[in-house]
């Protein structure tokens, strides 16, 4: 799993101002909420460096700068890392092991010393059990310093000291000689560099120069191999992850539609995948178009190639239909024969799909082909998967096009095709939850319904969110005149496309600019009766963060009727006790991982999520991740949007009942918006589906997880307390939520 370091670039720093964006294109998740649009000036107090931190807050607006200590970044790194994760991936470990005993036995039947290179390290989990394993030496290489530090204590622990060098290098570096990181060559080449797309963390380069200049010719490799799949689907829903639907709108007797520039239709979108919890996506949401595929696969054991190419494969489909997706996964082999495997197929794939392995680190992809092809059962396409160094994209053509363009060998050496990039704007400005929540219809629907309540034919709106759909809804409805504001110049010019596109461009009138800074001229000196928003801001991770909803109708007071209507008319902030089935092994202590003590890194943890991270809430998409309810829902908050921010710090405590048996990993968080007084949308519970307390999400948000610590220790299973106490705190001056909770028995 990739994971960001803080020290951001300023010029990626100043995209996310101006933009809005949130490494949209990589679709990190999940991202700290103190990483993101964080400058920093490092300075010195007397021994202590101190980093001088500018951010973004994301629900005031505004930018604070804070002192920090040096080393604060690298605490939010390791808290929300998924070294836990992988710990507990008792499949991963196993067949690791496996894979290391055979290898070093094959160089031992050979006479040769077992020399092993192990890149990226982490915790020095593989090198030990190679050394156990029996081999001779091995340099564990791990460039992120507080991790090679670990590693070093970890081995010492376990004592393994004398048979294994850690190297705080990238690998590119280490060196190789008498002065060298390393006194010979390996022939042991033992990898972890994988991420759900297999060569996303660059695994490719590292593998082409540890051939090149680490390790012997024929070396052993683990893993031997890896292959890359393919399925191609139809699916509406995924879909709606990448294009956007007309929306219909109906009012009495009359239905509009709301329809989109074929610039976006036709946009190809963002080169990234989309890595999600595939088995947690209903079989009914998506239809099998083509059997399985293997697009290509990669020799470990071998010099590796990692210069831009394509594969292709020849699909027969085995239904008809419109091939719009293409899921992947990869799974590799950690010996020669292929006895050893580990896959990450989806659970339909998997003959023993009640024993699959869960994970977090390594799940499926999801790719979206560059515009949806109608295929017939038994009619030949054939799907091109092309690659760079980190990263995978698809193409499908019918067969007898493909014939036709590829007629030689350099017609072949000419197909490559770069990756696609948006060309729209929209998918720079959302991202794949986002398309999927302006395509729900359902949501919609409440809207239009709440705006028919409030809106009248004298109405002056002003929308405040970024770019919403609600602009166009409003002058459908029959305002005299909408003003929307938008904070970047790139949802300015994409919303004003769509505008255009349905005929109002000259109907709404769009303001590029600060809410504090907007001027009665900007209104045409009109003042403004229903203040609207979803809302819904591209800086939000929590999902109070969107309360800057809140920040912006104070700024705005002066330009606001003395009987405006808000809508939303206030928010509520729900919580809940939840038991997670899979969720809570990526914060539980490991303790002994496979024979080997790994609590070092079990209390690096602990002390950089003590740091600060442990005292906040993180965001998780739920639908993703099955939990059962062990308490009822409980408001906890109430924020009035019709008022101005309040004065004084918001507080509220008490204790919520847990009504089923279960574990209380810990709490989730929400908001609950109520666009009038008998219709309101909700970001996080659905509906608790069974008397169980399975529980069903909002699909298109992050909820926010609190973490009980106490639950995760493994030692303390067998406590179940019967409540739970709470304590909140809303600060207005800087829009945070503080939160502590406690057990009761």
């Amino acid at each position: 799993m990739f994971s960001l370091s803080v020290r951001t670039n300023y010029l990626l720093v100043a995209q996310f101002l101006i933009t809005g964006q949130k490494l949209q294109l990589f679709e990190l998740k999940p991202v700290p909420q103190n990483c993101l649009h964080t400058i920093h000036k490092e300075y010195k107090l007397g021994s202590i460096m101190k980093v001088f931190c500018g951010r973004a807050n994301p629900t005031t607006g505004s930018v604070e700068w804070l002192e920090e200590d040096e080393n604060y970044d690298y605490h939010q790194e390791i808290a929300r890392s998924c070294y836990a994760d992988m710990l507990h991936d008792k499949d991963r470990n196993v067949k690791y092991y496996q894979g290391i005993r055979a290898a070093v036995n094959r160089v031992k039947e050979r006479g040769e010393k077992a020399i092993v290179l192990d890149i990226g390290t982490g915790t020095g989990l593989l090198s030990m059990m190679a050394v156990t394993a029996g081999a001779d030496f091995c340099y564990a290489i791990e460039v992120f310093t507080p991790m090679a530090i670990a590693a070093v204590k970890i081995v010492e622990k376990n004592g393994f000291s004398d048979k294994i060098k850690v190297i705080n290098k990238h690998s590119t570096e280490v060196t190789v000689g008498p002065d060298g990181d390393m006194q010979c060559r390996a022939n042991i080449l033992i990898t972890e560099l994988f991420d759900t797309e297999l060569i996303g963390e660059g695994a490719l380069p590292s593998y082409e120069h540890a051939h090149k200049y680490l390790v012997q010719e024929g070396s052993e490799a683990v893993p031997h191999r890896a292959r890359v799949y393919a399925q191609l689907v139809e699916s509406k829903r995924m879909w709606s992850w990448n294009k956007l639907f007309p929306v219909h709108i109906q009012a009495e007797d009359d239905e509009k539609i709301i329809v989109f520039p074929s610039e976006i239709e036709n946009c190809p979108g963002v080169p990234s995948v989309y890595d999600i919890q595939l088995n947690q996506v209903p079989r009914s949401d998506f239809t099998i178009l083509s059997d399985v595929v293997t697009m290509f696969s990669v020799d470990f054991s071998k010099q590796v190639n990692s210069s831009s190419t394509y594969y292709t494969a020849k699909l027969e489909p085995i239904k008809s239909g419109m091939a719009q997706v293409i899921l992947s996964w990869w799974d590799v082999d950690m010996d020669p024969s292929g006895t050893i495997k580990c896959t990450m197929a989806p659970s339909w794939i998997q003959p023993t799909s009640n024993d699959v392995q869960w994970r977090d680190h390594w799940m499926q992809c999801v790719y979206f082909l560059p515009n949806e092809e109608p295929v017939l059962q038994g009619e030949n396409v054939y799907l091109t998967a092309y690659r760079d160094e980190y990263s995978v994209w698809y193409k499908l053509q019918k067969a007898r096009f493909f014939i036709l363009y590829f007629r030689n060998e350099e017609d072949k050496k000419d197909a490559y095709v770069g990756s696609p990039l948006c060309s729209c704007q929209a998918h720079l400005l959302w991202n794949r939850p986002r398309f999927g929540e302006l395509n729900d219809q359902n949501r919609t629907n409440q809207y239009i319904q709440a705006l028919m309540t409030v809106l009248e034919k004298d109405s002056i709106c002003l929308c405040i969110s970024d770019g919403s759909l609600l602009p166009l809804l409003a002058q459908y409805l029959g305002a005299e005149k909408v003003f929307t504001v938008e904070n970047s110049a790139v949802s300015h010019c994409l919303m004003e496309k769509i505008f255009k596109a349905n005929h109002v461009g000259d109907k709404i009138k769009i303001i590029e600019k600060r809410p504090e800074l907007l001027t009665a001229s900007d209104l045409e000196d009109k003042k403004v009766s229903v203040l609207i928003g979803e809302p819904f801001f591209t800086t939000s991770l929590l999902p109070w963060h969107n309360l800057y909803f809140l920040y912006a109708r104070t700024a705005v007071a002066a330009h606001l009727t003395n009987s405006v209507t808000v809508l939303p008319q206030s928010a509520s902030l729900y919580m809940m006790v939840v038991e997670f089935k899979d969720l809570w092994r990526i914060r539980s202590p490991c303790g002994i991982c496979e024979g080997f003590d790994v609590h070092i890194m079990d209390d690096m943890i602990k002390n950089s999520l003590n740091f600060r991270e442990s005292k906040e809430a993180e965001p998780h998409p739920l639908w993703e991740y099955p939990c059962k309810s062990l308490s009822d829902p409980q408001e906890v908050m109430t924020f009035d949007f019709r008022l101005t921010v309040p004065q004084h710090t918001l507080s509220t405590d008490g204790s919520v009942n847990l009504l089923r048996t279960g574990k209380s990993h810990g709490a989730v968080l929400w908001m609950e918006y109520h666009l009038t007084a008998d219709i309101s949308v909700s970001t996080g519970l659905v509906q608790i589906s069974d008397e169980k307390g399975n529980c069903k999400w909002n699909p298109h948000c992050k909820q926010a997880v609190y973490f009980f610590s106490s639950a995760l220790e493994p030692e303390t299973l067998t406590d179940l307390p019967s409540a739970i106490t709470y304590a909140i705190n809303f600060n207005p001056k800087t829009g945070e939520i503080a939160m502590s909770f406690k057990p009761l028995s």
